[in-house]
């Protein structure tokens, strides 16, 4: 057996044994309609950001899964700077990323370009990933992968995610846009600012991240949703906010399926990213306001 078979083999065994705990666990989320569900987020103060306490214990679990400093040598977390509190009006976020399914109706029905993206548009972006790792999450003809409807979309663009949101009102008759940082981060982490959505302590058993597979997305709202009933706000897809990082790039938000660790999956962990990058790690969520 070749190593690289070994490897997949493996793979498919840790995933095979996540889908049965999720089975066997909390009743999974069961997916929505072409127009994404919401979840109520109330008028209020929350806690955004973090302190050396916080940004202390996510350099502390990079280091022990990694095996070296890069983040800390890099001073990822220390650009999410002191914990402040912030209050925010009413309004409704989407409870999970939006799907390959959802993203399907608004390419039907607009014509827009699909997720599908040639080896050497793909290889122009200059990720580690090479092309044949991201075929599993190729569109073709305008459809989704088989099988997927119930993922999350990726390899969207933040412009392609403003396109889906102008469809998206224009459906319904509401402003839906991207969530900016502080209304994604209060959405996900709650008031009380903790440092993930159910607590403290990083648990590799509550969210899709590299640590147990299955090393893909996954369909949504497998774990225990969030303080406000949102799904997925820890691990699964980085996902985009309308938030500037600097001039071209935005803060995406929430840590993925292939990070360890995982501090960077915290909802202060802040990540900017070239507004143009279609990635296998990046989706999003949507909101409106009354």
């Amino acid at each position: 057996m070749r190593v690289g078979d070994s490897i997949a083999s493996i793979r498919n065994i840790c995933a095979g044994a996540v889908l049965a705990t999720m089975s066997a666990g909390a009743q999974a989320y069961a997916g929505d309609d072409v127009i994404p569900s919401v979840v109520d987020i109330p008028s209020g103060w929350f806690w955004q950001g973090s302190d050396a306490v916080e940004r202390q214990y996510a350099y502390q679990i990079d280091e022990q899964v990694y095996g070296h400093d890069l983040s800390r040598r890099n001073r990822w977390y220390d650009i999410e700077g002191d914990k402040w509190r912030v209050h925010l009006l009413g309004y409704h976020i989407g409870k999970t990323p939006v799907t390959n399914d959802q993203y399907a109706a608004f390419i039907s029905d607009t014509g827009h370009p699909a997720p599908e993206m040639s080896r050497d548009d793909w290889n122009r972006q200059g990720l580690i990933y090479n092309y044949d790792t991201i075929q599993p999450f190729l569109w073709s003809n305008g459809k989704p992968p088989k099988g997927r409807g119930n993922h999350p979309v990726v390899l969207v663009s933040w412009q392609d995610a403003e396109d889906y949101v102008q469809w998206l009102s224009q459906k319904t008759g509401k402003t839906w846009s991207l969530p900016s940082e502080l209304h994604w981060e209060k959405a996900v982490r709650g008031p009380e600012g903790t440092f993930y959505p159910w607590g403290n302590i990083f648990d590799p058993e509550l969210l899709n991240s590299g640590d147990r597979g299955p090393f893909d997305t996954m369909p949504v709202g497998q774990f225990e949703p969030g303080p406000y009933g949102l799904y997925d706000g820890a691990g699964q897809v980085f996902e985009w906010t309308s938030t500037s990082a600097q001039a071209g790039y935005r803060m995406v938000k929430g840590g993925s399926w292939d990070d360890r660790g995982c501090g960077v999956c915290r909802p202060a962990a802040r990540h900017g990213r070239p507004e143009h990058l279609k990635h296998i790690l990046i989706g999003f969520r949507v909101m409106y306001r009354d």
